[in-house]
């Protein structure tokens, strides 16, 4: 059985720790920072064995040299920005795998927030890290790509099964569904979804993970019938 747990670093990061009961491995996902992600596995008597990162961001990466310099684990990253992150064991590509115990989470390339960010989905056990691609009722931001590119991304996660629980890395949710209302008022869905939301925030709750079923009921980015519509609700959230 998997487990995982949720870290709260920096302002509104998510680092995820991955355990497998049955073999004792713990995987890190973007380690934001090191000292945090480290306590946390202490606390349950887990070692770090493997580091998973999915883009080059310093709040994605800057826990990577001090948690291998802890634990020697084992850093995995997108070959394509290997340069950038610097401190990757194995490169991985589109089809690649990795491994934590008998579970194997596939590689997807997702450009777009990052020019080589990918995704690790796990699709036997219904979960997918998708770091800064897809967030609850939002998308990351086209730093280095396009939005052809995101919404060729959104759409092969709208093709995942509907339960399929959606790891990303920071608390963006109400933001996001604040936006979103605004794209779509009518959506019950999405307004129900909201009302859930700020009664979480307000008690100081996380509201991630979400999951695919959800995303495609009230994520505006993932529902875009089209690039042209991606590109303008992504522009008008940015100037939001």
């Amino acid at each position: 059985m998997l487990e995982v747990v949720r870290i709260p670093v920096l302002s509104d990061n998510y680092v995820w720790l991955l355990h497998d009961d049955a073999s004792g491995e713990t995987v890190a996902v973007d380690p934001a920072v090191a000292e945090p992600v480290l306590e946390a596995a202490r606390q349950r008597g887990w070692t770090i064995g493997q580091i998973w990162n999915t883009h080059w961001h310093g709040d994605h990466v800057g826990g990577n040299a001090a948690i291998k310099a802890a634990t020697g684990c084992i850093i995995t990253g997108p070959a394509a920005e290997a340069e950038k992150i610097g401190t990757l064991d194995r490169t991985v590509r589109e089809g690649d795998s990795v491994r934590i115990g008998a579970h194997q989470a596939t590689v997807l390339e997702v450009p777009a927030h990052t020019a080589g960010h990918i995704a690790y989905h796990l699709a036997d056990d219904r979960l997918i890290f998708v770091g800064d691609t897809l967030f609850a009722m939002g998308c990351g931001r086209l730093f280095e790509g396009t939005a052809a590119q995101m919404f060729a991304n959104m759409q092969r996660f709208a093709a995942l099964p509907d339960d399929t629980a959606v790891y990303c890395a920071h608390e963006y949710t109400q933001s996001n569904g604040r936006f979103a209302l605004t794209v779509e008022p009518d959506n019950a869905a999405l307004r129900a979804r909201m009302g859930d939301v700020d009664a979480a925030r307000s008690r100081g709750e996380a509201t991630v993970p979400t999951s695919i079923g959800q995303e495609r009921a009230t994520n505006v980015f993932m529902r875009a019938r089209d690039v042209a519509q991606l590109a303008e609700r992504r522009a008008a959230k940015d100037a939001a």
